[in-house]
């Protein structure tokens, strides 16, 4: 509700811009949580193993089966994602209030966000800043760690 109110008194662009300065502001404390939680002292991931592990256990903390996504490890040093079609939470609000068209995809930005807090190399395909959905109602990728 908070991304409607922004969109209602600033505008889409400031409401986008908000978003993500939002989510980069929240990842480190998400991150700490998450080691916390985890009970993770180790200061750095060092290998894709370890970095498997702790995403797996993250995922099941912050990643709820409401969201409609499948994140798996298919191939070396890769985290593929996968929406169901059309259920992407933040797709169907954003069609919801009318912006899908102009709405800067937040949740793959949020998983790009904790990884720059782990101090992750990665890269993402495809790149993810309009909604994947928009076009067929798809989407997905993979993120591939340089570890």
């Amino acid at each position: 509700m908070w991304f409607f109110h922004c969109l209602k008194e600033f505008g889409i662009e400031k409401a986008n811009e908000m978003n993500k300065a939002a989510i980069r502001s929240l990842a480190p404390i998400e991150i700490a949580r998450i080691k916390d939680a985890l009970g993770i002292e180790k200061e750095r991931i060092a290998t894709f193993e370890e970095f498997k592990d702790f995403f797996s256990k993250a995922s099941n903390l912050f990643i709820p089966d409401f969201m409609n996504i499948t994140m798996n490890f298919q191939a070396d040093n890769t985290l593929h994602w996968e929406f169901e079609k059309n259920q992407c939470f933040a797709y169907k609000g954003m069609k919801r209030i009318g912006v899908i068209d102009q709405y800067r995809c937040g949740v793959i930005y949020r998983l790009e966000c904790w990884f720059d807090n782990l101090g992750l190399e990665y890269t993402v395909m495809p790149q993810t800043d309009r909604c994947l959905m928009l076009t067929d109602g798809n989407c997905f990728g993979d993120i591939r760690f340089l570890l």
